[in-house]
């Protein structure tokens, strides 16, 4: 049976902490990747890497995470939105109507 690690971390005063290396590792956690909790009856909590939902894309979330590096390294390329292309935008799409669950042409379901 192999040994059992054991590691600490710090709450901070907004309750947050760090999620300690080895524990990263053991569970194979990722940036974005969500946490469940287990509450024993004794009081004893077991952390485990929560499923994925059916509904996660991982192609959108490397994309979004692709940006959030992106801004984090190069924040003086961000530019406010200016209201004449607000505008513009807005006029192109005006009466256009949206499904957002209706199947795109060429879906396949899996």
């Amino acid at each position: 049976m192999p040994a059992a690690l054991d590691a600490e971390s710090t709450l901070t005063d907004r309750y947050q902490t760090t999620v300690p290396e080895t524990v990263r590792r053991a569970l194979r956690l990722g940036k974005r990747d969500k946490l469940h909790y287990t509450i024993r009856p004794g009081g004893e909590v077991v952390l485990t890497r929560a499923a994925a939902q059916e509904d996660d894309d991982p192609v959108l979330a490397a994309f979004l995470e692709f940006l959030a590096h992106d801004i984090a390294a190069h924040p003086e390329r961000l530019r406010p939105l200016d209201a004449g292309f607000a505008e513009r935008l807005r006029a192109l799409s005006s009466g256009v109507e949206v499904d957002l669950d209706a199947p795109i042409d060429g879906d396949v379901d899996l």
